[in-house]
């Protein structure tokens, strides 16, 4: 049942990061001329600073999922019980926290913004952050639920679930900005959306899962370990979010919402290329716990690295696709049937976050094993210095050569920090052979030499303004791509994993 699980929500991953994908395109443009370039803007940087308030549940979450499966393993479901509630204890308080320090910026744009709003923009802004102070408010409690039912490796009812978010906050919204409604309209649906199915995770948890929480004692030490091993998660949460939302912020205060606006456009395209990596990798998470807990699992180097390799080519088969197509077909797309003319810069963004951070992406799997092993100290230690820099870099830069300047601290802190670095240390002291890891990987470079030349001939010889030819160049470079990549690059579990399906398939039909 548990292979079934990880199976279809793996699967499941995928449709609804497709989902999130078409719909995104589809309503970010619309969103975009229906608001205006300002409000845009406007919306995406409040939305920004009050994600910066995410960093206030400090990685306690995965502190769940570790001390669950230790307590499974381990028979003691009384102590999962008083789990249970010491956890929703810790998130209702950081709730609370969240809608003061909400509700204190609300009252205090001018630490956001500076000076550089009109009266009514201010008015709605504040609108804006008192209701995404209570979504998140709400989200942290919210999310021990979620928690609980990834740590049962429910993945299928997570991830139909999220599908169903995905798709009605979009459905409603539209219709409203169609009818003349705005930022404040959009925002209001969209904490209604989330409540509800915040809702439904705690109805599952209780009635399904049949869950309990029982306060009372809990067993010794147990809080201080918990905040000793989420300390340095919340510092990675940290510079997450300062490599998230700094520059949107900082070219906020520096330039103005259109601004903004143009980095967003960018970074919209990176959260879409980001998901082709996470959507699969989350549901690997109890699997790479489970292979540390378990006495069962004598080489766990080998174990760990065979997975970390296995899902890192899966993830790189897909990336390089995506990557080189927006390096090919992106400026077109993003201008001419896209965002606009006006938002060139855009593009420029979106390369200098999706070239830096693929080595991460395709490794994002360390992320987890590190927590596993208790060794994500030094990562945190690493990305905090790092954040630093990237800071330092995007004021100065972010002055000078406004969204694209303020996009190249983050990508040097993505090169060194989350590749080279990260790198060896993944080898030295995490249980992985990463030679072996970049072996395979870099195995599969020559074949990506027939579709980079597809790519260059259609860059210089295709008149890509033209939506029918640009769609046909990359139906081209997509084919050629997969045709080269099942030749030279894949190897037979992977060919496996498009055969077998395919041959259910044809098996049905006859």
């Amino acid at each position: 049942m548990k292979a079934n699980q990880l199976k279809w929500g793996s699967s499941l991953s995928y449709i609804q990061m497709a989902l999130n994908i078409i719909i995104g395109l589809a309503y970010t443009p619309v969103m975009i001329r229906l608001l205006g370039d300002s409000e845009y803007g406007l919306y995406n940087t409040v939305s920004s600073t009050i994600s910066m308030l995410s960093v206030l549940s400090l990685g306690i979450g995965s502190g769940y999922i570790r001390y669950y499966s230790k307590y499974k393993a381990e028979g003691k479901q009384e102590s999962i019980y008083r789990l249970n509630s010491l956890f929703l204890v810790i998130f209702t308080i950081i709730g609370a926290v969240a809608m003061v320090c909400g509700v204190v910026l609300s009252n205090n744009l001018q630490l956001v913004f500076s000076d550089g709003l009109t009266a009514k923009e201010y008015d709605i802004a504040k609108v804006l952050m008192l209701l995404l102070t209570l979504n998140l408010a709400i989200s942290f409690p919210a999310s021990l639920f979620s928690h609980i039912i990834t740590a049962h490796e429910k993945f299928i009812f997570l991830k139909l679930l999220g599908m169903l978010r995905t798709v009605f906050s979009p459905l409603i919204t539209l219709p409203l900005l169609l009818m003349g409604y705005r930022s404040i309209a959009m925002v209001a649906v969209t904490v209604s959306v989330y409540l509800l199915v915040d809702i439904i995770y705690f109805l599952y948890v209780i009635f399904v899962l049949k869950e309990k929480f029982v306060f009372g004692k809990i067993e010794s030490g147990l809080f201080r370990n918990l905040m000793v091993y989420t300390s340095f998660i919340a510092i990675n949460l940290i510079v997450d979010q300062i490599n998230s939302n700094l520059d949107k912020f900082l070219l906020g205060r520096f330039h103005g919402t259109t601004v903004v606006a143009v980095y967003s456009a960018g970074y919209t395209i990176y959260t879409f290329y980001m998901m082709f990596s996470t959507s699969v990798s989350t549901v690997f998470t109890p699997r790479i716990h489970g292979i540390i807990s378990s006495p069962e699992v004598t080489d766990k180097k080998k174990s760990l690295t065979e997975l970390f390799t296995r899902v890192g080519r899966i993830q790189f088969l897909i990336l390089a696709l995506v990557a080189s197509g927006l390096i090919f077909f992106g400026k077109a797309f993003i201008t001419d049937f896209w965002a606009g003319k006006t938002y060139g810069d855009a593009y420029y963004v979106v390369l200098l976050l999706v070239i830096p951070s693929t080595v991460p992406l395709i490794q994002n799997l360390g992320i987890e094993i590190q927590r596993a092993q208790n060794k994500h100290q030094f990562r945190s230690i690493v990305y905090l210095f790092m954040a630093g820099i990237n800071f330092g870099l995007t004021c100065w830069l972010g002055r000078l050569y406004v969204a694209v300047g303020a996009t190249i601290g983050t990508a040097i802190s993505l090169v060194f920090a989350n590749g080279l670095i990260m790198n060896i240390y993944y080898h030295k002291k995490c249980n992985l052979d990463i030679i072996a890891f970049w072996k395979s990987i870099l195995s599969m470079f020559p074949a990506l030499i027939p579709p980079v030349i597809v790519g260059i001939l259609a860059l210089n010889f295709v008149n890509q303004s033209s939506i029918i030819l640009l769609l046909g160049a990359i139906a081209v470079y997509t084919a050629t791509y997969c045709a080269s990549m099942w030749l030279f690059g894949m190897n037979s579990y992977e060919k496996d994993l498009i055969r077998k399906p395919l041959k259910k398939i044809l098996k049905i039909k006859k």
